[in-house]
């Protein structure tokens, strides 16, 4: 017997009814249903197997063998509330890829985040909880997104690293506000042209032997034409074993020290 707003009944009068007699009584409404959701308090997906009248669950099982694209896509449920969490690689992967016009593929956050469905789902399919969230890379599902000639387009425009004159891969840092590279300033002796990424000048910071920084510039033609004399004497007398020519330009690069003694 109930009174008031359906939305805040209040039961006045109720009698007792045995399980056995419910599932006589309402045996065509009792059914059972599979579960895959996300579990925001447990920071997990769960699978379960429930027996059902109405809303009242009659009884509740676990679901060991819930296919993968259910998981995958109550998964995604977790990660609208979880956010993308790039790592390290996704982080540079998606710096450069935002550097590049329209109508390159838009790499938004906010895009991404729209279009979840499409290009994140199918590679889920073993992510279920926020810890394998937190240790999933998502740098493939990413890079799935291009094209063959897209990712070529990308390794032009906005490589991931810069080879310098003695064949040594650096990766470029699209952090700052310009793309920038750091390495030792005796690696760039004979360079007469600064480096550019998508046409634009390289932030160099070039480094003493110490691994610290001398310079940071983005003109090194006319860093070795005026304040590499004061680095070099400078430099030269911290660092003997190190090379420190009076015309860097025509120079060797090298990152080897004298022999001790000499």
């Amino acid at each position: 017997d109930l009174d008031g707003d359906p939305r805040e009944a209040r039961i006045r009068q109720a009698a007792l009814i045995t399980d056995a007699e419910l599932r006589a009584t309402f045996a065509d409404q009792i059914h059972w249903q599979d579960v895959c959701l996300w579990s925001r308090r447990e920071g997990r997906v769960l699978t379960r197997r429930q027996e059902v009248f109405g809303a009242l669950v009659l009884e509740d099982r676990t679901w060991p063998d819930a296919p993968a694209d259910a998981v995958a896509v109550a998964m995604l449920d977790g990660v609208r509330q979880l956010g993308l969490k790039p790592g390290k690689a996704a982080t540079l992967f998606l710096a450069r890829a935002r550097l590049m016009p329209a109508p390159f593929p838009d790499f938004s956050e906010a895009h991404l985040m729209e279009t979840l469905d499409d290009w994140l789902l199918p590679h889920l399919t073993d992510v279920r909880s926020t810890g394998d969230w937190k240790g999933f890379d998502i740098t493939p599902a990413l890079k799935a997104r291009l094209t063959w000639e897209q990712q070529q387009e990308l390794d032009r425009n906005a490589p991931a690293h810069f080879e310098t004159p003695l064949g040594r891969r650096v990766a470029i840092d699209y952090s700052g506000e310009q793309p920038g590279i750091s390495l030792r300033l005796q690696e760039m002796f004979g360079v007469t042209r600064h480096p550019t990424v998508g046409g634009q000048p390289l932030q160099v910071t070039l480094l003493s032997p110490a691994q610290r920084p001398v310079q940071v510039t983005m003109d090194i033609p006319g860093f070795w034409a005026s304040s590499y004399a004061d680095v070099r004497k400078d430099m030269r007398g911290r660092y003997p074993r190190h090379p420190w020519p009076e015309d860097p330009t025509v120079a060797d690069p090298t990152l080897r020290a004298k022999p001790r003694g000499t």
